[in-house]
Parts: C-alpha cells; structure tokens; sequence
C-alpha cells in the first residue's frame, strides 16, 4: 500500500520512478480507509535526500501512510530555501494542533555540541513532550536519540575519540521483541556520529530495554517499555552511497576522517561500495509501523 504525500515533493517522483507506490491526496480520498498519520521531524541538512530515504522504507507496509514534514520555527535553515519548506512542511505550532499515530524525529549535525546550545533546543523538547501524549509510538534516530534519552530520561551523551564511521554488526538481545521479528541474530547499521551513551546509564532507567548493541557502536537500539519510544542511534535509512558522499565531503573539507570502517570492499574508497542493511531497514520500519504504530493507534484517534 502507499504513503500518501503531496505530488510535487520532489522525493514524489524519485519513489514513482523506482516503482515505490505513492499516493496524491485526490486518490487516497477516494479509498474508504483511515490513513496512518506520521509526522517527520527533519532536522538533517539535506531534506530532499532524507525525505527519500525515509519515505522509500515507509512505503513498503501494506498500510496507507499520511505523511507531515515538520520544520523548526526558530532555525534560520542553511541549506533548504523558505519557499520549499513554506510548501512542504508544517511548522511545530500546526504540529501540537493536532494529534499522529507515529513520529520520526531524524538524526542532526549538531552532535558535538551541547543540546543546550542548539538554537532550537527548546522547540525540539517541546516537541517531545507534546509526543508523549499525541502520539503512540515515536521513533528517534541518531542525535534525535541521543536528544530523547537525554531530555526524556537525563541519560547524557559522550564524546567517541574519533567519528563512528562505517558499517557495524548489532546482536539481537531478545528474542520475544517485535520490533526485531524476522531479524537475523545479526544484523548490521550503518553509524555516522562522534558520541555515544553507556550501558550503565540506560541500565538505571527501569523505564528502558536495550534491544541490540554491537562490540564497536555501543547499545545501538533502546526502547521503552511502554514502546511509545524507540531510540536507534544509527541510520538504517540511508543509501548505498550515503557513507561514500559523507567521506569524500569531509576529505575535501581537510577534515579529520578516516575510510568508513565495514564497508569499502577491501577498504578501497576507489571500489563501489554495496549495501548489506537494505533488507534491516526494511524490516524494522515495517515492524514499527505495524506492531507499535497500527496495532496500537484506535481509528477515531482524538
């Protein structure tokens, strides 16, 4: 089944021409069905790239999906045109004016510094308290997660000598989560960050369950019990060549990086590199939109 999304995004045509079923809202008007309503609250710099990235793996669901781009009102964006975010996005205001059965709040390039010092700390916490209550299931990814954990349940975040960069292994640590239904017991992420957290801070949160870690990246998936939260502190929503761009744009910046670990065959940045956590991505929005958004939200969600 489709997401439903406005005909003009540019990811609109990207998905149809790779045959990813979208939906204009005349169509879905049409079907008696109450979409999933999801809100997306993209902090990344290049919004048209994540957009995609996010939208081709809620696609593949056999539930109709709503989408709502949610921007920051008090950030002044570099990298993304008012006019393009005044026709596709909705401001915070418009997003506590209404109520989502699901929200994904993306990873930001911010991570080294405090939350404190985020220009829009404040809005983002805001965000994630409304969500506590309007909404059944919220997904955090990368500093989004390191953002949750520390505003939600004060677990702090710490400095990684050098950039988590590559493609790492996780361990599945339950067997009977359905968030991890049809997961190998391991299965790899791709990480991008510069912090981490500790497993004996989560271990004080009574509230929290580490549901996979590796030996490189840490505790890399945490949810709550309750399972309205869930924390993943890698990018399982990005493409083949996004590692690729990140290095060579650091390289040519003079910037300290190293080849992304895991992933150049034969660590030659020269060779293409290939995917091999397309079918994890896949698997684990499906079983979050269907086992914790779904099976949760009521139909006349008010």
């Amino acid at each position: 089944m489709p997401i439903k999304i406005q005909s003009d995004l540019p990811a609109c045509s990207i998905l149809e021409h790779e045959n990813v079923f979208v939906m204009t809202d005349k169509r879905a008007l049409m079907q008696d069905i109450r979409p999933l309503k999801i809100a997306i609250v993209n902090l990344m710099p290049a919004k048209e790239t994540t957009e995609t990235q996010i939208l081709r793996l809620l696609a593949n669901t056999p539930l109709q999906v709503e989408i709502s781009l949610i921007r920051m009102e008090n950030h002044v964006y570099k990298h993304t045109g008012e006019e393009y975010l005044e026709k596709f996005y909705i401001s915070s205001s418009e997003l506590f004016r209404q109520k989502f059965d699901g929200m994904i709040v993306t990873g930001a390039p911010v991570e080294q510094l405090p939350f404190e010092q985020v220009d829009y700390w404040d809005e983002l916490c805001g965000i994630m308290d409304y969500a506590k209550t309007n909404v059944f299931s919220t997904l955090y990814v990368c500093w989004g997660s390191f953002a949750g954990l520390y505003h939600l349940y004060g677990i702090p975040k710490y400095p990684t000598d050098k950039k988590l960069f590559g493609i790492f292994m996780n361990r599945r640590l339950t067997n009977a989560e359905p968030l991890l239904r049809g997961f190998d017991d391991e299965f790899p992420i791709p990480q991008s960050r510069h912090t981490t957290i500790r497993f004996e801070d989560v271990a004080k949160r009574q509230e929290l369950t580490v549901l996979a870690a590796s030996e490189e990246a840490g505790a890399t998936l945490i949810k709550s019990k309750d399972n309205r939260e869930i924390f993943m502190t890698g990018h399982l929503e990005y493409d083949t060549g996004t590692l690729s761009d990140e290095y060579r744009r650091d390289k040519k910046k003079n910037l300290p990086i190293e080849i992304p670990q895991h992933y150049f065959p034969g660590d030659d940045p020269d060779k293409p590199p290939l995917s091999t956590w397309r079918s994890t991505a896949h698997l684990f929005y499906s079983n979050w939109l269907n086992y914790y958004v779904y099976q949760e939200t009521p139909f006349n969600f008010v």
